[in-house]
């Protein structure tokens, strides 16, 4: 037994003499992304690639860049910037799955920013300019999720049918509405057209508290209404919805249908 214990703690002197071996370097993780495409961060401050296609749908023209990383597309406020131009994209606010309504097309990833870059990009279009630059995307989304200013009593009378609710309901029960189809009356007390490819509305009946934040509701729409009209409204309820940009809805009706009711 005492002979065995010698041949042990000899057998185990000798491994600790030999140098351990340098551990493999694992390989990098693959990009999931498309061949071709960039990987899709989280967010990105600024954009800079060359532009190699320009498709004009306004208010806005759709930019396909050659970056280092692979190529994007971009949505800046409308331009007449050539291909093969080097462009920078300030602000870029990534939207996933982005579809546009005037191009009938889908895009796996838009970023929405404001354009800037080489010297020779040229200016958006005229008129589309604010003091000091192109008017942000994001100011744009967060004139359109920002609720109106005091619209006075607001009373309409709810909708009918198994799907109808009014806007507190919604707000109440928007865990059980996820993604199921809501019919809403109410009256227009904010319209904003034209922005990342929809027409925001906003939505009162007279039900919710101003303090409680469940008496306004956000539409996002392909209609177009105006400031008192009284509208139904079909959509789909939304919950959490984020449009990056810190612009976050806990509620909110997309793609739904007007009609004045």
């Amino acid at each position: 037994m005492r002979r065995l214990s010698v041949v042990l703690l000899v057998a185990l002197a000798v491994a600790g003499c030999k140098k351990p071996e340098p551990a493999q370097q694992q390989p990098a993780p693959q990009d999931a992304a498309a061949p071709g495409s960039a990987a899709a961060p989280a967010a990105a401050a600024e954009i800079k690639g060359k532009v190699v296609e320009r498709i004009d749908a306004p208010p806005y023209s759709y930019l396909k860049l050659k970056t280092d990383k692979g190529e994007v597309w971009a949505a800046v406020e409308k331009t007449d910037v050539a291909n093969g131009t080097d462009v920078a994209v300030k602000g870029a606010t990534p939207m996933p799955n982005f579809e546009s309504k005037t191009l009938n097309r889908k895009f796996e990833l838009v970023y929405f920013g404001t354009l800037g870059g080489g010297a020779d990009a040229a200016a958006p279009a005229a008129g589309m300019m604010g003091q000091g630059g192109p008017v942000n995307m994001a100011a744009q989304h967060a004139a359109a999720a920002a609720g109106p200013a005091d619209v006075g009593d607001v009373k309409v009378e709810k909708a009918s049918g198994a799907d109808a609710r009014t806007v507190s309901e919604v707000f109440a029960q928007r865990d059980a509405l996820k993604e199921k189809p809501v019919t809403i009356r109410g009256k227009v007390v904010k319209f904003n057209a034209d922005i990342m490819g929809k027409n925001w509305v906003h939505l009162r009946d007279g039900s919710g508290k101003a303090d409680a934040k469940d008496n306004d509701l956000t539409v996002t729409t392909s209609d177009t209404v105006a400031v008192g009209d009284v509208v139904v409204a079909k959509g789909t309820v939304r919950i959490e919805k984020d449009f990056g940009a810190g612009y976050k809805y806990p509620v909110i009706l997309e793609d739904a249908k007007l009609s004045k009711k």
